[in-house]
């Protein structure tokens, strides 16, 4: 028994300490983050982009912090004192805690232990990441609605819309997946991509699930929620200092979560030869985080109705069509 305890506790210590250097490891990756995609939005536009903290402008997100913590901390007069201080917080929380489902690769052997590259290797992995990038919608709506401002709950209003009618365009582009893998896990879903990534037999819902995750984090062209020329800065509009700085970071460690689901998904999340899994797992998460700034350096914000539109009346349909499509294909070949 004393054994089984001691064995339980080491796990647990191993555990807490992958975590708390992930969180970390994301913390920092989402602050260079912004540069990065300051800097490649600059090229892609002609110009020069932040240069001016430190050698060629790579302590600009340390200047950022710091003016984030020094910035007064300003709450409105009819605000809702219970509710606007910790809306920001359930945006940045719930996307860190998807990371605890998500594999970084098989397993390291450190003085005889095994160590797998995943937090919980649980076997509804893909149903825990969904529920709580859903949970993200409260962290929108209750900064919004608490703020007492027109600006900030129309941005609310608009950002829970479009929020919630991505998620079905989001699961449903995953059916297909979970009918190709047979299991819920993330781990298994990268298993079965042994021998060819899923992107290969399933381009339609890689193509839904990636409009749907630039959905989700809201950026453009899908900004409505934080429309600059419409609503000031939407939902955030009256927060500031690092209040603000945790809607910042949200977006971008979504972003980081969204591109590594995406990896495990359709791209065979750590598979890959010659290079370490570890390696191959975030070169392909850059790239998709590449596309993403990509898409936004190059597309025009869309109008409301043809979001709407989007979300509805194509992504919905073409996504259950392709679950249709998929469930008579592998009936026909596994027959």
């Amino acid at each position: 028994m004393t054994t089984l305890l001691a064995v339980i506790l080491l796990v647990l210590k191993i555990g807490l300490v992958f975590f708390g250097l992930l969180l970390v490891g994301l913390l920092l990756l989402s602050g260079w983050l912004v540069l990065g995609e300051r800097r490649l939005l600059a090229w892609m536009q002609i110009r020069l982009g932040p240069n001016r903290a430190g050698p060629i402008g790579l302590l600009q997100p340390v200047a950022d912090i710091v003016k984030l913590l020094t910035k007064e901390d300003v709450m409105p007069e009819g605000a809702d004192r219970l509710i606007f201080p910790y809306a920001p917080a359930v945006v940045a929380i719930t996307a860190l805690l998807i990371f605890a489902v998500i594999p970084f690769g098989e397993s390291w052997t450190i003085f005889g232990k095994r160590i797998p590259l995943v937090i919980s290797d649980i076997n509804v992995g893909l149903l825990y990441a969904l529920a709580l990038s859903s949970l993200g919608v409260y962290g929108v709506a209750l900064g919004g609605w608490a703020s007492n401002s027109k600006f900030s709950l129309l941005g609310s209003i608009r950002g829970v819309g479009q929020m919630i009618s991505y998620e079905l365009s989001l699961g449903l582009s995953l059916v297909p997946v979970v009918m190709l893998a047979g299991s819920f896990s993330l781990v298994d879903i990268v298993s079965a991509q042994a021998s060819y990534p899923f992107l290969m037999v399933q381009p339609v819902s890689f193509l839904i699930f990636f409009l749907s995750a630039a959905a989700e984090i809201k950026r453009i062209p899908f900004d409505l929620p934080e429309a600059e020329n419409e609503l000031v800065a939407g939902y955030h509009t009256e927060y500031s200092g690092m209040r603000f700085g945790l809607y910042f970071l949200g977006e971008y460690v979504t972003m980081i979560m969204l591109g590594s689901l995406l990896t495990v998904f359709f791209l065979g999340g750590w598979r890959g030869p010659w290079l370490p899994p570890v390696i191959w797992f975030s070169g392909k998460v850059i790239l998709v985080i590449f596309f993403m700034i990509w898409l936004r350096a190059t597309l025009p914000r869309l109008r409301y109705d043809q979001l709407m539109h989007l979300g509805w009346k194509v992504l919905i349909p073409v996504a259950l069509l392709n679950i249709v499509v998929t469930g008579g294909a592998i009936l026909l070949i596994r027959g």
